[in-house]
């Protein structure tokens, strides 16, 4: 009797722990229901930064666009354009671009990282400080850190304030389109669906549109793929090889694309919308794509780093990101011949031709 008494008593302080737990996340989803957004900040004054922050200008909101240099933001301010990632846009009076890190994110209910993905962890440190929990923190990085393999949402969760909000906005979206008010569709994961409908919200225009998601992981693993396939098309592309071999190549990388995912706990249908084929489509097909053109480039028989000077200060994520998934995959045991043979041209010299013609035996 004392026995089934305990045990009905440890029950019952179980589920009062757990319903605590619930008023409290109700309590917070409420707050967060209930915020009006006010001012963002952009970390990361790039291409894409520089965009997004043109868009939630141009909504009315007040916007900080936090740039590590200051005579590159003295320059914004005083011309109201970004000369160097997006010349002859128009940067609207609403967006005040600082190197300041405490000014950056002062009174901002919303902070979007926009850095590459080699620099994410030093530059979330560098705010950790001056990020609360209350504050909803989105990144647009579509990258793999290098030295650990982790993803992005790992690395910001690992250097901000515990238990702050974590959200990753990812799809077919090239700056220079968004930037011209080209039609748009995004998606923004968070693993909490308030947080992700706020910012759909936030982000949302006539030409610009973004749809609430919830696989995380799913999404920035589209995204770190997708940069290695397109540098395929692009040797297809700068060898003259056909559609055909590109359809051949473009199929193989979504089904490798999956198997990746799935190791990870992600959904197969991440992989199948916006932020997979969609993003898929756009980088292995737009002449906007960096990737791409790392690609052609190759085919022509640059150099990784004659490459880089061409691209004037642009940077291709998939130079790095194709050595750091091509170790995971060989680390966890996933057969990806597209991402090894990619490797392998990238950092091992391998001829083009005999990689392309290896992988359309793969297919």
């Amino acid at each position: 009797m004392k026995i089934k008494n305990f045990q009905h008593t440890r029950k019952s302080k179980i589920s009062g722990v757990q319903k605590m737990q619930s008023v409290f996340k109700d309590a917070k989803n409420l707050r967060f229901l209930s915020m009006k957004v006010k001012k963002l900040s952009i970390i990361g004054a790039g291409s894409w930064g520089t965009t997004l922050a043109i868009l939630l200008g141009e909504k009315g909101y007040n916007v900080s666009l936090w740039t590590r240099r200051e005579e590159t933001a003295k320059e914004i301010n005083t011309k109201k354009e970004n000369k160097q990632y997006l010349k002859d846009i128009k940067i609207p009076n609403t967006v005040i671009a600082t190197h300041s890190i405490e000014d950056a994110v002062k009174d901002s209910n919303v902070v979007v990282f926009a850095v590459p993905s080699s620099f994410l962890r030093e530059v979330a440190k560098l705010f950790s400080e001056v990020i609360n929990k209350d504050t909803i923190v989105i990144h647009t990085v579509k990258g793999i850190e290098e030295s650990t393999g982790k993803f992005m949402s790992e690395v910001l969760k690992e250097e901000l304030t515990k238990g702050v909000n974590i959200a990753v906005l990812s799809g077919p979206n090239h700056a220079e389109e968004v930037a011209n008010k080209l039609p748009t569709a995004t998606v923004i994961a968070s693993e909490n669906e308030n947080i992700s409908r706020i910012l759909c919200k936030v982000f949302v225009t006539p030409y610009f549109k973004p749809y609430p998601h919830h696989d995380v992981i799913g999404v920035e693993i589209c995204s770190v793929v997708k940069n290695t396939v397109a540098i395929a098309i692009g040797i297809c592309d700068g060898l003259k090889l056909g559609d055909n071999a590109k359809a051949s190549i473009l199929t193989l990388g979504l089904t490798e694309m999956s198997i990746i995912a799935k190791h990870f706990g992600a959904k197969k249908a991440t992989c199948y919308g916006l932020a997979g084929v969609g993003d898929l489509i756009t980088t292995c097909y737009s002449h906007h794509s960096r990737n791409r053109f790392v690609g052609e480039m190759l085919a022509k028989e640059k150099t990784i780093e004659q490459i880089k000077k061409e691209m004037h200060g642009m940077i291709a994520e998939g130079i790095k990101n194709t050595k750091t998934i091509y170790e995971l995959c060989k680390k966890k045991g996933m057969e990806t011949p597209l991402i090894s043979q990619t490797y392998k041209v990238l950092y091992e010299d391998m001829n083009l031709r005999e990689a392309i013609e290896q992988l359309l035996d793969m297919v």
